[in-house]
């Protein structure tokens, strides 16, 4: 750009260059055949196990084969930077700007950069990674972790974007710093990074971006398995680079540290002469490497593949080879033995739990089975929303689109209005943002799709706040011919998408255009399976789950949405032991309020109302309920509990937010009690 333009001085919060050598290291040759001290990637391998085993043992996910898949390269990027920034005694934040769009790898930026010290991280600060008092969230966010985060990721696809304005705004400001990158394949598949990996190229060539390597983890592997064998090859993409302008450097042996650390000097070298021309490293990478159960496996290992953490000695011997495994790692080996023998020691409830994804599997299999033409379109997550049974049943009658939720509602649309009964998957945070838009012109096309939305609010706890959806209501009900459901329990799952399948059924039959009907699940096991005896599942309609209005006084209507339902139960519990009564409702669809059960409850109860949900309070289940009470003129007193204009975060266990946030039982009992004159 010819023109400079002064921005506003904005102070980086990313800590300084480190001062000391990695803490865990190896020696390579950089291209001059000089000697470079880099961060060991055994360590970061062995780092990220420790890690994943003291989230799974405290109850949350993680994941494993994209952070192994990385480990060289981000050993020898963050080398490479920090070298430089040494060598030319400017902080590396004046050389550089880093930024991971591959998520689901942040904790082995967390390993690396506690090898390293930076931003103060420690071995000893790993051990909460995931944990609701850790700022080492399971995606890296800025808002928590600024010292060590510069843009918040996690969507896949979402950050390579950004990394594109730093590059144009440093050309705007005149300012010759290099853009790093790093990205997964699967990422690749995302429209708004084949937006970005088309438009970096571009812009670059006009002068309007400055210098920019993008390094690609390429190992045909998703979540779900082979990328090529369930969806389509990326091949093409991948190929199409050179021709979008990109100068493509292949690495294909991206677990040998020394060939990565030339490769980055190599890119670093090409950028800064002629910036004009982005550079991607194409490197080929195997998920799960380090362990050959995980590097063979169809996935890659892509979650933590132990279950034990006595497992733990075998798989970092494995990392290791026959050099010893550290002192340190070993004994912290022995206190997650130690931690988890505590955890079993205080038993279970012994009472039984299933997930609602249960009852959504056995609801298409049986409709399936009587006949009706439905079709399943995922985009790499059936096996966390339910669908994969149906899909394992049915394989003639399913198709992964990729990492690409947008792709999936359109092309499940198209089959709408051919004929079919589409069914489409995905977490609640993407389906909502990824699918806003092919949502409403299905609507719109007349092509109506059954979406199963899994993971809602903050029953996604340990991924955190970027996969934690607190806006799926308000992003969802004012979509013109959408039904929004939150489902509480297999049974209700069962029930219902069984009914939404039949009504979309009869209604292309008789010639009618059906409703989208988008159903919210969570994640977690509750008990019990069931919410009550003998309660009638009906679309449309709410049920009384629990119901004290008669036998204690100033009885209150609690209105739960989907998983706080069991926070709603317990309080009406606690308040029937306390002589006051209570009606606890499952609204189960949310943008229709049923107002004729609702003012049933309220007449009983005075007026008091109190509702609960895991979204934002604006916007939310509370505020589209009330207008439908005021509309209809239902008196009423309320106190609605929900998320406050903040962000969440990561937490073992969802029940740990809910109080964080004010929606457990017992605020549900203060909040009731309030309202009593």
């Amino acid at each position: 750009m010819s023109q400079v333009i002064q921005p506003i001085s904005m102070k980086t919060l990313l800590a300084p260059t480190p001062t000391q050598p990695p803490k865990y290291s190896v020696t390579v040759k950089n291209t001059q055949g000089e000697e470079v001290v880099l961060a060991d990637p055994k360590a970061t391998r062995a780092l990220v196990a420790l890690m994943d085993m003291a989230a799974v043992i405290g109850g949350a996910a993680s994941h494993w084969g994209g952070p192994s898949a990385f480990a060289e390269l981000m050993a020898a990027a963050h080398g490479a930077m920090f070298l430089d920034s040494q060598a030319q005694a400017k902080p590396w934040t004046d050389l550089y700007h880093f930024v991971n769009d591959a998520g689901h790898c942040e904790n082995g930026l967390y390993a690396l950069k506690a090898i390293y010290n930076y931003a103060d991280l420690t071995i000893e600060k790993l051990k909460g990674f995931r944990s609701i008092d850790s700022v080492l969230t399971g995606h890296g966010e800025s808002h928590l972790f600024p010292q060590g985060v510069y843009l918040s990721n996690g969507p896949l696809g979402s950050s390579l974007p950004q990394a594109q304005g730093l590059a144009m705004a440093d050309a705007w400001a005149g300012i010759k710093r290099v853009t790093v990158a790093a990205i997964s394949d699967g990422a690749c598949m995302e429209g708004e990074a084949k937006e970005a990996l088309s438009a970096i190229p571009g812009f670059a060539a006009k002068g309007k971006l400055a210098p920019f390597i993008l390094i690609i983890s390429d190992n045909n592997t998703k979540l779900s398995g082979r990328i090529d064998s369930d969806s389509y090859s990326m091949n093409p993409t991948f190929k199409s680079l050179t021709a979008l302008g990109w100068n493509v450097l292949s690495l294909d042996h991206a677990h040998d540290l020394e060939a990565c650390y030339k490769t980055f000097e190599k890119a670093r070298h090409l950028v800064l002469n002629q910036p004009q021309q982005p550079v991607a490293i194409h490197a080929k990478t195997i998920k799960g490497y380090g362990v050959q159960k995980t590097a063979e496996s169809s996935s890659g290992g892509h979650g933590f593949p132990l279950k034990k953490a006595e497992e733990l000695s075998a798989f970092l011997q494995e990392i290791y080879g026959d050099e010893k495994i550290p002192q340190e790692f070993i004994r912290w080996i022995g206190e997650l033995v130690e931690l988890e023998n505590k955890k079993k020691s205080s038993g279970s409830s012994g009472q039984k739990t299933e997930k609602i994804q249960v009852g959504v599997a056995s609801a298409l299999i049986r409709k399936k089975q009587e006949g009706l033409p439905i079709v399943s379109i995922s985009s790499d997550l059936p096996g966390s929303t339910g669908v994969a049974d149906f899909q394992k049943k049915f394989p003639e009658s399913s198709q992964d689109i990729g990492v690409a939720e947008s792709n999936m509602i359109s092309v499940a649309a198209g089959l709408s209005k051919q004929g079919f009964i589409p069914i489409v998957d995905t977490f609640s945070q993407f389906g909502v943002t990824k699918g806003a838009l092919p949502m409403t012109m299905a609507s719109l096309s007349e092509a109506p799709v059954i979406a199963i939305f899994s993971h809602a609010g903050f029953q996604d706890a340990a991924d955190g706040a970027s996969h934690q959806a607190l806006t799926y209501f308000s992003m969802t009900s004012s979509i013109p011919h959408v039904d929004v459901y939150c489902l509480t329990t297999s049974e209700e799952a069962d029930a219902l998408v069984g009914q939404a399948v039949d009504t979309f059924y009869r209604k292309r039959k008789n010639g009618e255009v059906p409703h989208t009907s988008i159903f919210f699940l969570g994640r977690e096991n509750f008990v019990p399976t069931i919410l009550s005896e003998n309660i009638q599942y009906q679309m449309g309609r709410a049920q009384i789950v629990f119901d004290t209005s008669e036998e204690k006084e100033n009885a209150v209507t609690i209105v739960a949405a989907g998983s706080l339902i069991h926070q709603a139960i317990a309080a009406a519990r606690t308040l029937k032991d306390g002589g006051q009564g209570a009606i606890v409702v499952n609204p189960s669809i949310i943008n229709r309020p049923d107002v004729e059960t609702l003012q049933t409850c309220l007449e009983k109860t005075g007026g008091r109302l109190v509702t609960v949900e895991d979204h934002q309070l604006k916007g939310g289940m509370g505020a589209l309920l009330l207008q439908e009470l005021v509309c209809n003129e239902v008196p009423v007193k309320v106190r609605c509990l929900g998320v406050k204009e903040q962000f969440g975060q990561s937490a073992y266990n969802a029940i740990e937010l809910y109080r964080k946030h004010g929606l457990d039982a017992r605020a549900i009992v203060k909040a009731a009690q309030s309202l009593v004159d």
